[in-house]
């Protein structure tokens, strides 16, 4: 029976390939076998370009010739989709995609499931918990399953907490499947402790006890890659790591990907690369999805030189032949950094990889792990608010001040962990007992600090560099590769030019970036007191604001972060950024100029917020009218919640009956423009009393 699986199979595998000499890596058809002939559970940790989709579209079309039902593949992004669909079609496997983007053509897939036209059907985590899918077509496509495919399972375990945590909700369907399902679960990136993680995910049967033997089958080999050369270099600021990127993408070989920590970074490199007549795209996970399609096309087919990417550009992307990674800044982890660098040299013999680390990584770091961690308070809120009546995400906003994307993430951690349930109309809290699992995010929290500092250590280390990645990821294989800078010598260019860095420094010189006004006022505001529903009406709103620049900018980010860093006394502001806040003024396109200055009132930084618009009122000679007064007890509540709680807690607090203002604009001055509901209220209030038009003007802009 082997030796005819094994025939038949290797038939699959070079008509996927377009090879009539193809041959099995060694432990894909063990894989495949353990699939077909066993009807057994396979995990499999190999390397990117090994060939773990080959495993399964080889083993689809085996057990679809043996009669059984379509295979679901659970795959996390839709780039990934898209390809895993394209090399599905080389092969004959009839595959089709259920997903956020193409629900005008659910109908049809549904009644190609029906009449079994489908041999493997890709979705997405999410909708195995979209109440109609999960209530009305999940239970007769678990009865009708020929195999169940987990792609990028590292997700499975906490490595993946806050990217996707319904990836969680699997181990509950792999407990419903009928025995004698095969299930293969495939990674390029965990280490042991992920490992077992996922075997025991994949070990369980109904009633939570561990699968009858014999068990899961690991299929784990070398995770080493020859054609990758490794280095690092290290250079003092964010100017400095531009400018050698200028100088220097252009000898890079091929095309490839540029890595930024934040969506900001992203787009400013792409900006200056432009301008400097190099073909780029910024792609980040705020691109519109027609706009990364375009973008993906574009590279694979090297229409351009490179795209700089957040980490949104990951997991599935596949283009043989990249050439190049570069990231400017440092991933968090080892495991995240493999997993990227991992997109190059698939299919090439020689890709170049290059990590530029900022000085400012650790505190990106600490601000995304912070942002995603679920807290007690939190979670216990959200449940007390839930009854069985469902409540849309929106109304639970309004009862809860957390914002959406937060909210969003905690309620899917509720509802893995059985507190909480998605239904028709919202959600609802199932009466489940639940108690906050302190012990489970202590450890993560902990084992996120050790992977930053494993990141820290590969920066630093004079070994090898493959080596240290091998070994971060627990292969028992690692040994010098011979090919990085710390084997070989360093084997990149570290001159930068100086027209090039002349650019850098004007690049991120920049100043200004808009603040849009708010238009509209939240839903469920009146619930809260505040009477205000609807559009903001045009007499009461602000025109477009300015601010300095980004919090998260690769240029003047630096200086506000140090500015509002936690702990940092309130004073006077440097003369360095009044200039540049004085620049904004100046290309500011505005229709009329302001005819006077006015203070935001400020618990946090009062000291600072009058030096700025007084500075801004000499520098413009312009009247200061002071600083907008405040009643009621003056605003309440903090930064960061979300809209209708932080409007309550503006609403009717100020007062500009005080202020003696000149006919024509006024250009109202804060220190920082988060959720932007204070600028809204507050220019409000300054309409309200006479002013023509409010120009809103803040240093930073959170995000």
């Amino acid at each position: 029976m082997t030796a005819d699986t094994r025939t038949e199979a290797l038939a699959i595998l070079r008509t996927l390939v377009g090879r009539a000499d193809a041959e099995f890596h060694e432990g894909q058809f063990e894989a495949i076998e353990t699939l077909v002939d066993g009807r057994r559970r396979a995990l499999v940790v190999q390397r990117t370009g090994w060939g773990k989709s080959a495993v399964y579209f080889v083993a689809t079309l085996l057990l679809r010739r043996r009669g059984g039902g379509p295979t679901v593949l659970v795959s996390p992004l839709l780039a990934l989709m898209r390809d895993q669909i394209s090399a599905a079609e080389r092969a004959g496997v009839r595959a089709v995609a259920i997903n956020s983007t193409n629900a005008h053509e659910w109908g049809d897939v549904l009644a190609q499931l029906d009449r079994d036209d489908v041999d493997v059907l890709l979705l997405s985590p999410e909708r195995l918990n979209n109440p109609s899918f999960r209530d009305e077509q999940l239970p007769a496509l678990v009865d009708r399953m020929g195999m169940l495919v987990v792609d990028e399972a590292h997700c499975i375990s906490d490595w993946g907490h806050d990217f996707r945590p319904d990836y969680r909700r699997l181990g509950d369907l792999i407990r419903r499947l009928p025995a004698g399902i095969p299930i293969l679960a495939t990674t390029a990136t965990a280490n042991s402790r992920v490992v077992t993680d996922v075997e025991e995910q994949l070990g369980r049967s109904e009633g939570g006890e561990a699968a009858a033997e014999p068990g899961v089958v690991t299929i784990r080999g070398p995770l080493a890659r020859a054609s990758l050369r490794l280095g690092v270099l290290r250079l003092p600021d964010a100017r400095a790591r531009l400018a050698w990127l200028l100088t220097h993408l252009g000898d890079l070989p091929g095309s490839g990907i540029i890595y930024s920590l934040t969506v900001a970074g992203a787009e400013d490199t792409a900006r200056l690369l432009r301008e400097a007549g190099h073909d780029v795209r910024a792609y980040t996970g705020q691109t519109d999805t027609a706009e990364r399609e375009a973008s993906e096309a574009a590279l694979k087919n090297n229409v351009v030189k490179a795209l700089v990417a957040t980490s949104a550009l990951g997991m599935g992307f596949d283009k043989p032949d990249l050439g190049f990674v570069v990231h400017l800044g440092a991933p968090s982890s080892p495991v995240a950094y493999y997993q990227q660098v991992g997109r190059a040299g698939r299919a090439t013999a020689n890709a170049d990889v290059l990590l530029l680390p900022g000085p400012e990584d650790p505190d990106i770091w600490r601000y995304f792990a912070t942002a995603s961690m679920p807290t007690r308070e939190r979670a216990e809120r959200v449940i007390r608010e839930l009854g069985d009546r469902p409540t849309s995400t929106p109304a639970l906003e309004a009862l809860v001040d957390i914002r959406r994307t937060p909210l969003e993430l905690l309620l899917k951690v509720l509802d893995v962990d059985g507190a909480v349930r998605r239904v028709s109309g919202g959600w609802v809290a199932t009466g489940e007992p639940w108690a906050y699992d302190a012990e489970r995010y202590e450890r993560i929290g902990a084992e996120r600090v050790a992977e930053q500092q494993h990141m820290l250590d590969y920066e630093a280390t004079s070994g090898c560099r493959m080596e240290y990645l091998q070994r971060a990821l627990d292969d028992d294989t690692a040994a010098p590769c011979g090919r990085c800078d710390n084997c070989a010598g360093v084997w990149f260019e570290t001159g930068i030019a100086s027209a090039a860095a002349d650019s850098a420094t004007a690049s991120l010189a920049r100043v200004g970036v808009p603040i849009e006004p708010r238009a509209q006022w939240p839903t469920g505001a009146d619930r809260l007191g505040v009477p205000a529903k609807g559009r903001i009406a045009a007499a009461e709103r602000p025109e477009e604001g300015r601010a300095l620049a980004r919090l998260t900018d690769l240029g003047w980010g630096g200086a506000l972060r140090t500015l509002f860093a936690e702990g940092a006394p309130d004073g006077p502001i440097s003369p360095s950024l009044l200039d540049a806040a004085v620049r904004v003024l100046a290309d500011w396109p505005w229709a009329a100029r302001p005819a006077s200055v006015v203070a935001m009132p400020s618990r946090r930084r009062p000291l600072l917020i009058d030096a700025v618009a007084r500075g801004l009122a000499a520098a413009g000679r312009l009247p200061f009218a002071g600083t907008l007064g405040t009643r009621n007890g003056g605003p309440s509540g903090d930064p960061g919640g979300n809209s209708v709680y932080r409007l309550a807690g503006l609403w009717d607090r100020f007062d500009a009956t005080g202020l003696d203002l000149p006919a024509g604009p006024v250009l109202l001055v804060d220190d920082i423009a988060d959720s932007r509901w204070t600028l809204t209220v507050a220019s409000r209030e300054l309409r309200r009393a006479g002013a023509d038009a409010v120009l809103p003007f803040a240093l930073a802009l959170r995000g």
